[in-house]
């Protein structure tokens, strides 16, 4: 589908979020600000996304996609959602949620 997990995520997290600033595009991502920096740069560069100063604090700046941003974001979430269709082929219900647990159990065992 064209896109890298980065870029992915990246656009992801600034679709959910109506404005979105700097700071918390690299909390929601998980990841350094230097390195979501690096991130942005680049797909400024391509179009996909524009940065502006917040008009209530210039410190910050705000992070929105482009016509071209969205166009990739359509076209890698329907790629999204067809391998998620994939991998959930043949699991019922009970068993997906059955995982679902397993990874939550897991994920409290690394945290706690």
């Amino acid at each position: 589908a064209g896109g890298t997990l980065p870029v992915w995520v990246t656009l992801l997290s600034v679709k959910s979020r109506e404005l979105a600033n700097q700071r918390e595009l690299a909390g929601m991502i998980g990841i350094r600000g230097a390195t979501l920096t690096h991130h942005l740069n680049a797909m400024e560069t391509q179009g996909l996304l524009m940065r502006r100063r917040d008009p209530e604090n210039r410190r910050v700046h705000q992070v929105e996609l482009t016509q071209a941003g969205e166009a990739l974001f359509l076209k890698l979430r329907t790629a999204a959602l067809a391998f998620d269709k994939r991998l959930r082929k043949g699991l019922s219900d009970d068993r997906l949620a059955e995982f679902a647990e397993v990874l939550a159990a897991l994920r409290a065992n690394v945290e706690g």
